[in-house]
């Protein structure tokens, strides 16, 4: 029997993910939980089936979806402009069971720029120039799937989730960053941020993967609002992966 290509073994990793969230339920002030890799799985198994098509270096990774980001395209940092017009994936988007009025997902008509999202995938295309020269080493993918609201629309993030909420999610997370890193066999794994940095180290020590971490471009971040682009770059440079390096 033919293996499964790459792509579509991250695919089924990406269905057991959603499995074994789907039960899962997050108390006040939660009062919304949006989960892109179910309603938005076209876009989603697009981005896989085109950019993770064997192993890869280097992979990325994201804490959970943003709002206006991979909660509307189903893809890692995913801000619209960017995924459609440089990634070229655009797919119909359905709806989470129960959205929340103050955060509709409109899908590839949302208006709204994700600044992360912009910032990430605007400094890849300007340094790569093509998606392809970027994914032959990289790949992007973010820790958790869910996207976590209050009722007001305020986003939450999966480390101020009560202990007893968090545990179960992170061991879920865990294995689905265990499955990537199998499939893809990266060398290295690099938070965009402190938590994917962290949950990376817990996750994947002593398996003979090389960790960093660079800044996250929240706009949040007084220090991504300054030069968020040239520090990352001397962040990677410091580690060896100074973009379109090879050594």
């Amino acid at each position: 029997m033919c293996p499964l290509p790459t792509a579509e073994r991250l695919i089924a990793a990406t269905r057991r993910l959603r499995r074994d969230v789907a039960p899962m339920t997050f108390g006040s002030p939660i009062t919304h939980v949006y989960n892109p890799i179910e309603y938005a799985m076209r876009p989603h198994h697009a981005y896989l089936r085109r950019y993770a098509t064997g192993p890869r270096r280097v992979i990325f990774l994201g804490m959970n979806p943003g709002p206006f980001g991979m909660a509307q395209t189903g893809v890692p940092f995913g801000e619209v402009n960017r995924v459609r017009d440089w990634l070229g994936i655009e797919e119909p988007v359905g709806q989470p069971p129960r959205p929340n009025a103050r955060r509709p997902i409109q899908g590839f008509a949302c208006t709204r720029s994700e600044v992360s999202g912009a910032r990430l995938w605007g400094a890849v295309a300007g340094h790569f120039e093509r998606p392809e020269h970027f994914f032959a080493d990289h790949f992007v993918a973010n820790y958790c799937p869910l996207v976590f609201m209050e009722a007001s629309g305020r986003n939450n993030t999966p480390d101020k989730l009560p202990t007893a909420e968090r545990e179960p999610l992170f061991e879920v997370c865990d294995r689905f960053l265990l499955d990537l890193t199998r499939i893809l066999e990266p060398e290295w794994v690099i938070g965009v941020g402190a938590f994917a940095a962290r949950r990376a180290g817990a996750c994947l020590a002593g398996r003979g993967v090389r960790f960093g971490q660079i800044l996250h471009p929240s706009p949040a971040n007084p220090r991504a609002n300054r030069d968020w682009e040239g520090e990352v770059r001397g962040q990677l440079s410091a580690l060896g992966l100074c973009p379109g390096a090879s050594g």
